[in-house]
């Protein structure tokens, strides 16, 4: 249960909190990008079985891959990539600390 809410606290609370404090004036709209970012999961739909609790997706699915890290990086530097970047390294942030909780 600790594992369930640390995990999709960090996908819903973290983002809505950092949205509110560094976006205010626009927070709104951030917070949906960063509930868009979960879009990467899709990745998912890749791997077999599609859901596996005892999976680690960071290195497993390819846009949990490392090199898709280096990209989501490099979007931080383009000022209007930069929230789009924040909101997947995000997710890739929640999706470790789930992993070290496996």
């Amino acid at each position: 249960m600790v594992r369930f809410i640390a995990h999709y606290g960090f996908h819903f609370i973290i983002p809505l909190a950092i949205a509110w404090i560094f976006f205010r004036h626009n927070w709104k709209k951030v917070y949906l990008i960063f509930l868009a970012t979960m879009l990467i999961d899709l990745d998912h739909l890749l791997a077999n079985p599609i859901f596996d609790p005892n999976r680690c997706s960071i290195g497993f699915h390819p846009l949990h891959s490392f090199y898709a890290m280096g990209v989501y990086v490099a979007l931080l530097f383009p000022k209007k990539t930069r929230v789009l970047a924040i909101g997947l390294l995000l997710h890739l942030l929640a999706d470790q600390i789930d992993c070290l909780m496996i």
